[in-house]
């Protein structure tokens, strides 16, 4: 092999190295991209986070429904306290979900949320939400869970959003694995601490 096709191969070597470096490098930032583009645009229903809300609030009403799903591994009830709301546009609204742990262990689970129609998503800021925490529920344990949200006024300038009379807002919860196996481990050294001391 000559020292000119040495030199072409040893080059071809390093733009392909450089190409498959980039590429995990891309497939590694794909999914933190693609969360922050999904908050920021509202694409897939994904919903905004907001500090409060708009000072002052429209005439303009829109009805916004709840809706609970869990992952089947989950032993928990949960449910919208409230199916529906009549909201004013712009004004901070407060709905509560309940659930309940229905084993006998100690559970950590996580909620994941969506609203639709997805091109509700960019107007649809929530204040607090229990989603934005993981919730430990102990053996027969229920809780009502609070979410602060408000629809953004902009929603009236957007004629996109022009056919949008409801909203419905989605939970799903899943059991976080780690998360309940380390509460498993706590309540176990607790109960062995309790049966020492006595």
């Amino acid at each position: 092999m000559t020292r000119t096709n040495r030199q072409r191969n040893q080059r071809t070597a390093l733009y392909a190295s450089g190409i498959i470096v980039g590429m995990l490098g891309l497939t590694a930032a794909a999914v933190p991209l693609y969360d922050l583009f999904c908050r920021v645009t509202g694409f897939g229903g994904t919903t905004q986070v907001a500090e409060a809300a708009p000072e002052a609030a429209t005439d303009r009403t829109i009805r916004v429904s709840f809706n609970a799903d869990r992952d089947p591994g989950l032993p928990w009830r949960f449910q919208p306290v409230q199916r529906r709301m009549e909201v004013k546009i712009g004004e901070n609204h407060l709905a509560f979900y309940e659930a309940e742990n229905r084993s006998d262990r100690p559970i950590v689970g996580r909620a994941v949320y969506n609203v639709t129609p997805h091109k509700a998503g960019a107007y649809f800021a929530k204040v607090h939400c229990f989603c934005f925490e993981e919730q430990l529920l102990m053996p027969g344990e229920r809780i009502e869970m609070p979410v602060s949200f408000f629809v953004d006024p902009r929603i009236l300038d957007d004629t996109n959003a022009g056919d949008v009379h409801e909203i419905t807002l989605s939970y799903t919860f899943f059991i976080d694995e780690d998360a309940t196996a380390a509460a498993a481990a706590a309540e176990t050294a607790s109960l062995a601490t309790t049966d020492d001391q006595s």
